[in-house]
């Protein structure tokens, strides 16, 4: 339970009846309600306000059903299937049209920056706070003023967009002011407590009724109409006030509740990240799974990678340069090196951690091809992928859009099935946004100059475990970038020297295997 949803909890309670004691010495709410409606007919009497024609009271005959009585018409009809719950003895139900003397909509008129009154916006209103500073003015015609003018206690209702249903409760008015079109204004009788029917704006009950009267349009809207029919639960007015108390008093408790469940949240956020992090740099370093002796070693799979490179250059496919492969290798005195043609190297240094006796060493250049080319017919149907299709996570989450390959053959990166890609621009490239390219459209297509693209050799690499290197904190936070603030880029040489720990084939899909089990757990 969240800080919003342990509120919403204590405040359906405090309108249910449920958060303070009852007094059976309070005064009905009966009472209170035909005062209401006395003081009502007296205003309407000196034509201060319009008579209701949809005016009502709501009883419960002796069959215990509720009753809805219309004053205009005497008709009478059951509301059972409209009451939510059960309210305590001495609670009435009523409509919020009964309760209110006026609904009010806002005046419409362009904001100025001069004029001759501020008008008041849901936009101006954060943390149910007038931001007075910040409203602007507009023109009114004198005579007008006096319809639209705010007064304490007044509540404010947004009746369209995206903040329909919004309320806030007017208590303080520093200068004079109106309020814009899209608001409704709510007036109502001083005997109801105001911050008790602010509370009730707030709570499951209002916005139940409200989505139900909403018009579900591009602009979602609620007329004064749909607020006047809604119904709520009055309490004896001293009760009001006592559940006002307490609920000022829970506000601390309801701010640090959120904040510690924010807390709460970020930790665990921050905990999942640091283990995925934590996961696949074991993985790459040989720890994740146990080593088995039977299940050959990367040197075999070195030459099996040769011997796929001597097959592409005798087609044509590949150059024959591919073939001067380094060879890194331990010495007698624990040190490392790297031979290349006749020239050996100490390397040491470049080696970030140990790995396993049947793991070896080698460069992203010397397994894989980095961004290769596809050949397809001008009117093949292929994938294009932009950036924004390829998610930010720690797993191979993309999407597509279908084109002749015409259309993107220059100008844009190729790629195919099987292919395994990264963005190598900030921040994507720390946000891991990579995939492992499937299913595409005839098993090509192209997209971002932002990314590179891996390609192995045969089935010699498993591309889970390449995707797991490529997300790993050694490959990520290692890099090195080139450019302005805003656009840097791995620099180059950055991912085709870096150092790849090759386990053997069969353990690689072990560690898919594992990181894939662990994963489903942590997703719950």
């Amino acid at each position: 339970m969240n800080g919003k949803q342990l509120k919403n909890s204590i405040l359906q309670w405090a309108i249910q009846g449920k958060l303070v004691p009852q007094d059976s010495n309070d005064e009905p709410a009966s009472v209170l309600l035909e005062r209401i409606r006395a003081e009502k007919a007296k205003l309407v009497k000196e034509k201060k306000i319009k008579k209701d024609k949809n005016e009502s009271i709501i009883y419960r005959g002796d069959d215990n059903s509720y009753y809805e009585k219309f004053l205009a018409t005497g008709e009478v009809k059951c509301i059972d299937d409209e009451i939510p719950f059960e309210i305590p003895q001495g609670w009435e139900w009523e409509r919020w049209g009964n309760i209110a003397l006026s609904i009010q909509y806002g005046y419409n008129a362009p904001a100025i920056e001069r004029g001759d009154i501020k008008m008041i916006r849901i936009s101006d209103i954060h943390d149910n706070v007038v931001q007075w500073k910040d409203v602007p003015f507009c023109n009114i015609e004198a005579h007008d003023i006096d319809t639209y003018l705010l007064k304490e206690n007044d509540i404010l209702f947004a009746r369209t967009g995206g903040t329909v249903g919004k309320s806030f409760l007017v208590q303080f008015v520093p200068e004079p002011a109106i309020y814009a079109g899209y608001l409704i204004r709510t007036r109502y009788s001083q005997e109801l407590c105001p911050q008790y029917l602010k509370s009730f704006m707030e709570s499951q009950l209002y916005w139940e009724q409200l989505k139900s009267g909403t018009i579900a349009t591009a602009q979602p809207n609620c007329n004064g109409k749909t607020l006047g029919r809604m119904l709520l639960p009055i309490p004896p007015k001293a009760e009001q006030t006592r559940l006002v108390q307490k609920l000022a008093s829970l506000t601390p408790m309801f701010q640090r509740y959120a904040k510690a469940q924010q807390d709460l949240n970020n930790l665990n956020e921050n905990i999942d990240d640091k283990l995925r992090k934590s996961l696949l740099q074991e993985a790459i370093q040989g720890k994740l799974v146990p080593q088995c002796s039977d299940e050959g070693t990367a040197q075999e799979l070195l030459e099996q990678i040769k011997l796929e490179k001597q097959k592409l250059i005798k087609e044509g496919k590949l150059k024959k340069s591919a073939l001067s492969d380094s060879v890194i290798f331990k010495g007698d005195d624990n040190k490392y090196f790297e031979k290349i043609g006749k020239t050996v190297t100490e390397v040491t240094d470049e080696i970030p951690f140990e790995i396993p006796v049947t793991w070896q060493w080698v460069r992203i250049k010397d397994i894989f091809q980095i961004n290769p080319k596809n050949i397809a017919e001008d009117n093949c149907i292929s994938a294009f992928i932009p950036m924004e299709k390829i998610c930010a996570t720690y797993w191979s989450e993309f999407s597509y859009d279908e084109v002749q390959w015409k259309a993107i053959k220059t100008g844009y990166t190729h790629f195919a099935d099987g292919d395994v890609a990264f963005a190598k621009i900030t921040p994507c490239f720390q946000n891991r946004k990579s995939a492992i390219f499937c299913n595409l459209p005839n098993g090509i297509g192209a997209g971002t100059t932002e990314l590179k693209v891996l390609r192995q050799f045969g089935e010699t690499i498993n591309r889970w475990y390449l995707l797991f290197f490529l997300e790993s904190s050694y490959f990520i936070d290692e890099a090195i970038f080139k450019g302005t603030a805003n656009q840097q880029r791995i620099i180059s040489g950055y991912l085709e020297n870096k150092l790849f720990p090759l386990p053997p084939l069969q353990e690689q899909a072990r560690i898919e295997k594992q990181i894939k089990a662990i994963a489903s757990i942590m997703r719950g």
